[in-house]
This record gives structure tokens, C-alpha cells and sequence, in this order.
């Protein structure tokens, strides 16, 4: 599925994936098709990225943006829930 580097070489990938997913059903969609449907986003593509494949820091930016959140606070989430300090 993934190109280059897969979520089962990098697990961070599939972490960053599932964040992802999180913020899509905080928003009150379950459906992944319907979320990317009503924010432009390419179903396959956005399924993708859910799962920690073809990540860009682009898309990435995008999806935050649609969530209204900032890189920094979606690391930081990240972070405290890994466990990691800093």
C-alpha cells in the first residue's frame, strides 16, 4: 500500500493514522468516506492516510486545518499519548 517507509517499518506512522482517525470521530463522523466526501478530500487518499500511508506534510496541514488545530497541538497530543516527554 504505502511507497516508501510502511506503519509495520515505522510504527510513529500508524500512531500519526490513528490520530488522524481521532480527530475524524471527535468530530462526530463515522464514516471516513462521508468526513473526506464533505471536506473535498479524496476518499481512497484520505482512507490512506488514516491508516498512516501517503502522508504529506501538505495533507497533513489540510486535515488540520479542517480540524482547527495547529501542528504543534497535534504533535503535542501525540506525544503525551505515546508517553513521550518534551
Amino acid at each position: 500500500m504505502c511507497k516508501t517507509i510502511t506503519p509495520a517499518e515505522d510504527p510513529r506512522l500508524e500512531e500519526i493514522g490513528r490520530r488522524i482517525k481521532e480527530l475524524r470521530v471527535k468530530k462526530g463522523y463515522k464514516s471516513a468516506e462521508i468526513f473526506a466526501y464533505e471536506h473535498g478530500l479524496n476518499r481512497v487518499s484520505y482512507w490512506r492516510m488514516e491508516k498512516g500511508c501517503n502522508l504529506t506534510i501538505t495533507s497533513l496541514l489540510r486535515l488540520l486545518d479542517i480540524h482547527g488545530i495547529t501542528l504543534e497541538e497535534f504533535f503535542l497530543q501525540q506525544s503525551g499519548e505515546m508517553g513521550i516527554n518534551g
